[in-house]
């Protein structure tokens, strides 16, 4: 058997012949991640009313959000999976239906476990749905366009996060909790059967599912982000966080072992290799361990430090999470031709400043202007990296590994917004925070530091991403195989009688004209 820790560029399935159609992929795959993300703090401003109509506790209130995204995060990289396997315009269709129909449930709800149980199906198809976004888009546009492209879906990414408690709290107060999940379910149906007529299908290079992986995978995630999840509630020491993060890790050690013996992994371990590919998913990472932890917190001090309504905090946060529609397309244009390590390296520090500039001047009862000054610093720097990411994440590995790509990515990022809330939490919570507006932001302040600590640490894996090069136009998958320098490396012959670090293909690869990319 050849060396596993290999690229397998081709399989049975290549893409589907015939030029992709642009407009359309970008316009569903753009409305397809909109819906998907906009659920995962829709909910959030319509807590009260929930508890109040189901009846909930407290601890039952924070399972609608966290049964969204723990299954969300264990499921990204099957979801990647089955669009490479079965066909990513397919399971594009499945995925938002299954969602539509899930958001439906969500509706129909009449006790707090329904609703819960909904939310975990919502969450698992919207992890079909969010990876296959950035692939199908990626498919779609040449290199030389892919800045572009994939900084209008950075753009509409930061849209619905800042959308969602605005969303939310309107609809709850104008017409009721249930038309949040009501509102997906005719976008869904509209947008199948148009990506089914519309895009262009296309399949990854693997001929059939990992199924250990799979399982070795949704097992250890769900490890790691139920340890990460519960830490705040049952205490960092407890016995529950600590076997659930001890298990999550010798299940995804298992995981990445058995990817280096399988013939045909589902996350090829020589992706990592890539320096492009590596140094993009640590930003990733830290970025969104700084953006969701500093997030969760930043909503409750609106609302409880400053006295805002759910609304009114939702408008009040705009500055920040409303900048990437503008700047993320800006700066994914530009990246085409500055590259993208200066706008990840500049966009961690503007997030790292902005955080910190909130820090020192929390107060109770401080004004809008200043405040939305320092959030507008943080969110362009958000802006700068949500695109340049994508752009070096998807531009370091070879287009047939686009899928694998993506729902790693998806997967890393998701740990990080887990990771950073748990963190912020900890260092927020203590007794009596919640007693006074003094209380609550004397605990903020350093918890928001620490925010902006995350956000610092990113910039040195920003700084050690490669420049942004071209690959020669008939290097194929084997260029990448053992790339960490600035220049990819022409494929030589393995020595006679050894197993090489090889593509496996069924069938030629087509080459793309130019592949920029930072690996």
């Amino acid at each position: 058997m050849p060396s596993t820790d290999t690229l397998h560029a081709a399989g049975p399935r290549a893409p589907a012949a015939g030029r992709p159609r642009q407009t359309w992929t970008l316009v569903l795959a753009s409305l397809g991640l909109f819906m998907v993300a906009l659920d995962t703090l829709v909910v959030t401003t319509a807590l009260p009313v929930l508890r109040a109509d189901l009846g909930a506790k407290l601890t039952d209130l924070e399972w609608t959000v966290n049964a969204y995204n723990l299954s969300f995060a264990c499921l990204l990289l099957t979801g990647a999976a089955l669009g490479d396997r079965f066909g990513r315009r397919r399971m594009f269709a499945i995925g938002l239906l299954g969602f539509s129909a899930a958001s439906a449930a969500a509706a129909l709800s009449s006790s707090v476990g329904a609703l819960i149980a909904a939310r975990a199906v919502q969450g698992g198809f919207a992890a079909i749905v969010m990876p296959l976004t950035l692939t199908l888009i990626s498919q779609a546009f040449p290199a030389e366009k892919r800045g572009m492209a994939i900084g209008l879906w950075g753009g509409i990414a930061g849209l619905a996060v800042a959308a969602g408690p605005v969303v939310g709290g309107a609809i709850t107060n104008g017409l009721a909790w249930q038309w949040i999940f009501w509102l997906n379910v005719p976008i869904g149906l509209v947008l199948a059967p148009l990506a089914l007529r519309r895009l262009t299908e296309s399949f990854g290079p693997r001929p059939r599912l990992d199924l250990v992986g799979l399982g070795l995978a949704g097992a250890g995630f769900l490890g790691l982000t139920w340890g990460l999840v519960r830490a705040n509630i049952a205490g960092w020491g407890s016995a529950e966080v600590i076997l659930s993060v001890l298990a999550g890790l010798a299940l995804v050690g298992c995981f990445l072992a058995w990817q280096r013996r399988t013939r045909y992994p589902m996350l090829p371990l020589g992706l990592f290799r890539l320096r492009g590919f590596s140094t993009a998913n640590g930003v990733s990472f830290f970025m969104y361990a700084s953006l969701f932890g500093a997030l969760f917190l930043m909503s409750q001090f609106l609302q409880i430090g400053l006295g805002n309504s759910p609304l009114a905090a939702g408008l009040w946060i705009l500055p920040w999470t409303a900048t990437p529609m503008v700047v993320a397309p800006i700066a994914g244009a530009l990246s085409e031709r500055w590259g993208n390590r200066p706008f990840m390296a500049a966009g961690l520090a503007l997030q790292a400043i902005g955080l910190g500039w909130v820090a020192a001047i929390a107060e109770p009862g401080m004004g809008y202007a200043e405040l939305s000054v320092a959030l507008t610093v943080a969110g362009v720097g958000t802006s700068m990296c949500f695109p340049t990411v994508a752009n070096a994440v998807m531009g370091s590995v070879p287009p047939q590994e686009a899928g694998v790509a993506s729902g790693a990515n998806s997967a890393i990022r998701e740990l990080g917004g887990v990771f950073g809330v748990a963190v912020l939490a900890a260092v927020f919570t203590g007794p009596g925070v919640y007693n006074s507006p003094n209380a609550f932001v004397d605990s903020f302040r350093p918890a928001l530091w620490v925010g902006a600590a995350l956000a610092a640490v990113g910039i040195v894996s920003a700084l050690l991403a490669p420049r942004r090069h071209v690959a020669p136009p008939d290097a194929g998958a084997d260029a990448y195989a053992g790339a960490g320098a600035d220049e990819a490396r022409t494929p030589e012959p393995a020595p006679a009688g050894r197993a090489a670090r090889t593509v496996h293909a069924a069938q030629p690869v087509r080459p793309e004209r130019t592949v920029p990319t930072d690996g």
